[in-house]
């Protein structure tokens, strides 16, 4: 998406595993608003974001940090990632990088974008109509309630919680 005027900043609330189907989500946050955005994602990408907003440096890298430096090694930032659309219930999101003021856009999963995102700094993006089609405004009543929840879940939740089993990874 290149009109970013059109784009909401969002925040990664966290990742939980949703119940009873055992997928996880990853939950992003309108910055200035009350909209959220889950995202269903797999497992291994549901582990890689988990990792980085617990800081768990882990014994080898793994592919988000590999991302990183291979993006690192040739000179480039990642400066924006955009969750752009949404068909057939599976979404898309764009990864902007620049090296020396030239940007290339390329397309990603938005999990393998927040998981370096959330790495790099890199901000994210929705566009308006990704959240006025998939966003969830909780009422104003169970705001604080849900949100105490998903943040008292996050609290207690760790990285191994996402390792074995199946979880189904969208495309």
């Amino acid at each position: 998406m290149s009109n970013e005027g059109a784009a909401v900043p969002l925040e990664v609330v966290g990742v939980r595993v949703e119940l009873p189907s055992n997928q996880p989500i990853v939950l992003l946050k309108e910055e200035t608003g009350n909209r959220y955005l889950p995202i269903w994602i797999g497992a291994s990408e549901a582990t890689a974001i988990a990792t980085a907003l617990e800081n768990v440096e882990p014994p080898r890298p793994l592919t988000h940090d590999l991302m990183r430096s291979v993006i690192d090694a040739v000179g480039a930032l990642a400066v924006r990632v955009v969750i752009t659309e949404m068909r057939d219930s599976v979404f898309f999101a764009d990864l902007t990088l620049d090296k020396a003021g030239e940007q290339a856009t390329v397309s990603a999963r938005p999990s393998d974008a927040i998981a370096l995102a959330v790495r790099t700094g890199t901000p994210i993006f929705a566009s308006a109509e990704i959240l006025d089609q998939a966003g969830v405004e909780f009422e104003e009543e169970s705001d604080e309630d849900e949100v105490a929840k998903f943040r008292e879940f996050l609290e207690e939740v760790t990285v191994e919680d996402f390792l074995g089993g199946e979880h189904p990874d969208h495309p």
